[in-house]
């Protein structure tokens, strides 16, 4: 049986009279591999620092059978030494200082946790700021992680890979889910196909009783009306018949009305609203292509060039994302386009929207949800309520102030300020950060029936894969396109690497064939054409192996 690492039990805590964590019971066992999943402040954070200690809880029972190591989204041990040389190589840690980006601050975080070897590993947000190397490294530490491992993520691709237990944080509550994150919507989408179809019969049956409840009442009424020309007698024997009748039709009338009190309500599942309204499609752009970069040359000072005479388009309508490691120019190229570089070509017609790490910048924060949505609208507020609503802000959220919002709400209702104008180019550099898994998702749909052009930077290879039809790679100084997904891409890519190994293996039995006729001779043979043959051979060889 797995050794239990960590217990907590009856884990109260709120902020005012507001209750964040009313967990009952909740376990940590050797070799759990747990994805904690919830919307923005439903208090996944503020969980990891209470199982850690950091925090206490206003009640409840905590025990830690074992030493604990925490990833934190900020931290103020940033500045402190990573002593394993392994893991500040393969995480390329930088020594501290002032002004580290955040994916060097991140990348610092994992390693320094990592180095600990506790047997528990919380991660909050661990892929934060990285590009899809640091990733992929993380991943198969956390793979392979000798303990166990509580991960709070919202990159799909990584709890689909390695967690096995999805806690789900909601109302303070928290239940477990078996499987990984895929396995969790299934259920889920289950769940809710069920709801469904309960709500259905619930509504039914609610019809049913009430049109066979107003039956009895107007056949009640009908049968009091003495008939015309009837006798004495005969009338008073209508009225004891009519009186038995009418005593029936109401017993049977209170009968169906207790069955109707008492019908199980049935909740209706919250629907994802439809928009009706083609978005990015107010103006429409002309051209076949919105913007075109022509001999593009990006250097800094006393570095490498970061692009050398680079080319590419955008076509009108395409979704292109463009990828590449931190640090290789994706944001400086953003920056390019919107500065109206010479080098750079927007068709007339194109209006460009940009959603950047700074997007809060463009809210007035004395302002409403929905006023600053407003702001720019083309459409009414209703139309804009409903935008807001795909991306799960609803109800009584939109009248907030956006100066008491989160991070992540912030960034929606940016997002939807731009949904919402006559933008029909759409640039979004890392717009899943601060989103939940739930708000990532509901981007992602939004997304990906854009009728506008849309441009866009994400390390999310699940985001990428459901919304780009094209990719721009930032190869060897170079913009690299493939027209396809990234699912595509992958098999491509495949496909070469496979036709590589089969090159080499076509090589290497050349050169056997060459160097046995070279150690013994046959008539007629010419050692120095075998020889030169042997060492084109060996040149195309370790060319292919180079590349592979």
């Amino acid at each position: 049986m797995p050794k239990i690492l960590l217990s907590c039990q009856d884990i109260k805590i709120g902020f005012g009279t507001r209750t964040v964590l009313d967990i009952d019971r909740f376990e940590v066992f050797d070799g759990d591999r747990i994805g904690l999943i919830g919307e923005n402040g439903a208090g996944k954070t503020t969980f990891l620092k209470i199982l850690s200690g950091e925090t206490a809880p206003d009640s409840g029972a905590i025990k830690r059978f074992a030493q604990i190591s925490a990833i934190r989204q900020i931290d103020e041990s940033d500045a402190s030494a990573v002593d394993d040389l392994r893991l500040s190589s393969e995480f390329a840690v930088q020594e501290w200082r002032e002004g580290l980006s955040g994916g060097e601050k991140t990348r610092r975080r994992i390693a320094g946790a990592l180095t600990a070897n506790s047997a528990v590993l919380l991660a909050d947000e661990p892929t934060s700021d990285l590009d899809s190397g640091g990733i992929e490294r993380l991943t198969r530490h956390l793979q392979h992680y000798k303990g166990a491992v509580l991960l709070v993520s919202h990159d799909r691709a990584m709890l689909n890979t390695i967690c096995t237990t999805i806690a789900e944080l909601e109302d303070g509550k928290l239940t477990l889910f078996p499987g990984n994150y895929d396995d969790y919507i299934e259920e889920k989408n289950n769940k809710r196909e069920f709801q469904a179809f309960e709500y259905e019969q619930y509504r039914k049956e609610q019809s049913r009783l009430r049109v066979a409840i107003q039956g009895k009442k107007e056949h009640s009424q009908s049968i009091r009306k003495t008939p015309a020309r009837m006798g004495n007698s005969e009338a008073r024997l209508h009225k004891r018949s009519s009186t038995e009748i009418e005593q029936k039709l109401h017993k049977t009338r209170k009968s169906l009305e207790t069955r109707l009190s008492q019908l199980d309500m049935k909740e209706r599942p919250r629907d994802d609203p439809g928009i009706k309204m083609a978005l990015g499609t107010y103006s429409a752009i002309t051209s076949r292509v919105a913007l075109e970069i022509r001999g593009m040359t990006v250097r800094f000072p006393g570095n490498a060039p970061l692009l050398e005479h680079a080319e590419c388009r955008v076509p009108a309508g395409s979704k292109t994302a463009l990828m590449g490691p931190n640090g290789c120019g994706k944001t400086t190229l953003i920056r390019r386009i919107l500065t109206n570089d010479p080098r750079v070509r927007i068709s007339p017609g194109v209006k460009i929207g940009f959603f950047g790490q700074d997007h809060a910048d463009v809210l007035n924060l004395q302002k409403t949800a929905l006023e600053n949505a407003m702001e720019a609208s083309v459409y009414d507020q209703s139309d804009v309520r409903t935008i807001l609503a795909r991306l799960n802000m609803r109800g009584d959220d939109v009248h907030k102030s956006a100066s008491v919002l989160s991070g992540g709400e912030r960034a929606k209702i940016a997002l939807a300020r731009l949904f919402a104008s006559e933008v029909n180019l759409l640039i979004l550099d890392e717009p899943t950060n601060h989103l939940d898994i739930y708000s990532l998702e509901a981007l992602q749909r939004v997304l990906s029936e854009y009728g506008g052009t849309l441009l866009f930077v994400s390390h999310d290879r699940a985001f990428v894969q459901g919304i780009a039809n094209r990719l721009v790679f930032f190869e060897d100084q170079k913009l690299v396109t493939f027209e396809g997904s990234l699912s595509e891409y992958d098999r491509q890519k495949g496909r070469d690497a496979e036709d590589g190994r089969l090159q080499i293996t076509a090589l290497e039995m050349r050169m056997a064939a060459l160097a046995a006729r070279m150690s013994s001779p046959k008539k007629g043979d010419h050692p120095e054409a075998l020889i030169e043959e042997y060492e084109k051979i060996a040149e195309q060889w370790r060319s292919l192996k180079g590349n592979a």
